[in-house]
C-alpha cells in the first residue's frame, strides 16, 4: 500500500504522481493520508505524519511532498523503519515519525535528469512504487544520513502551534496536564482559558482548552472557529501551564 501526504489539494499534481504509481507498478494500492496540508507547510505536514502512520497497516510506503525547497541542495531520500518505508525530501518532514519507528536505513535517491520543480512526479512516486513492489531497498539509492531533524517535542510548557484544523481548532505539542483552567501565553496575549473534556460541556462563545485526538492540548471554541478569536501560525511559539 502506498500512503500519500502532500499540500497538493485536489490539483493536477496529486493525480499525475499517482499515474505515476499505477506506470510503474499497476497492482499498487493507492490511499490518500491527507492532501490538504497548507502550502509549504513542513511543520504541520510532519505532525499529520507522525499522528497518523501508526494506522496503517506494516509495510506502508508513505509518499510524502511538501517540498518548498523543491531542486535545491536539500535530498531526496527515502528511509526504512521497523515497520514502515517513507520517501520524501529531506527538510524535516519525515524526520518525526521515521525515528519514532525507528530508523534502519537511509539512501539518497539519484535526482538527475529529473523536473526542478515536481520532484514528486519523476522522483518519490517512481521509488515509492518500486519499493511497494519488492525491490530491494538498498539497490534504489546510496546511504546517507539524515540532515533535517525536525523536532516537535515541547520543551516545559513552551510548545508550538503544530496545525490548524477545518473547524477552527487550534492544536499544539503539548500535553495537558490535571487543571481545570490554564493560563495560556502567545506573544503579547496573556489569558487563563477552562479546560473540559468535551466541546458539549463548555460555554457557548467561550475559548477553552481540551485533549484533541493526539493527546496533546487543543484551544477549541464551541460550535465555532477558535482561530478566528485566536490568530496563530502554525510554527508559532505558545505557552500553556
Amino acid at each position: 500500500m502506498i500512503a500519500i501526504l502532500s499540500d497538493f489539494g485536489h490539483s493536477e499534481y496529486l493525480g499525475i504522481m499517482k499515474g505515476v504509481i499505477k506506470k510503474n507498478f499497476p497492482e499498487a494500492r493507492i490511499i490518500d493520508l491527507f492532501n490538504n496540508v497548507s502550502a509549504h507547510n513542513v511543520i504541520e505536514g510532519a505532525w499529520i505524519l507522525l499522528q497518523g502512520y501508526k494506522y496503517f497497516p506494516k509495510n506502508t510506503v508513505f509518499l510524502c511532498v511538501v517540498d518548498p525547497g523543491v531542486g535545491s541542495e536539500r535530498n531526496p531520500i527515502a528511509i526504512k523503519t521497523k515497520d514502515y518505508y517513507f520517501v520524501g525530501p529531506d527538510n524535516g518532514l519525515l524526520y518525526p515519525t521515521a525515528s519514532d519507528n525507528r530508523i534502519l536505513k537511509v539512501i539518497k535517491l539519484d535526482s538527475k535528469g529529473s523536473s526542478k520543480t515536481f520532484n514528486g512526479r519523476d522522483i518519490f512516486s517512481v521509488i515509492a512504487a518500486k519499493i511497494d513492489k519488492g525491490e530491494r531497498f538498498e539497490r534504489l539509492g546510496k546511504t546517507v544520513k539524515i540532515k533535517q531533524k525536525l523536532d516537535l517535542k515541547p520543551r516545559g510548557r513552551q510548545g508550538i502551534v503544530v496545525r490548524i484544523d477545518n473547524f477552527g481548532n487550534i492544536i499544539t505539542n503539548l500535553y495537558p496536564l490535571k487543571k481545570k483552567e490554564y493560563q495560556v501565553i502567545y506573544e503579547h496575549r496573556d489569558e487563563k482559558l477552562p479546560y473540559f473534556d468535551t466541546y458539549e460541556a463548555a460555554a457557548p462563545d467561550q475559548l477553552f482548552l481540551i485533549t484533541g485526538s493526539s493527546n496533546t492540548l487543543e484551544i477549541s471554541l464551541k460550535k465555532g472557529s477558535a482561530f478566528d478569536n485566536f490568530p496563530v501560525k502554525v510554527g508559532d511559539m505558545i505557552m500553556i501551564k
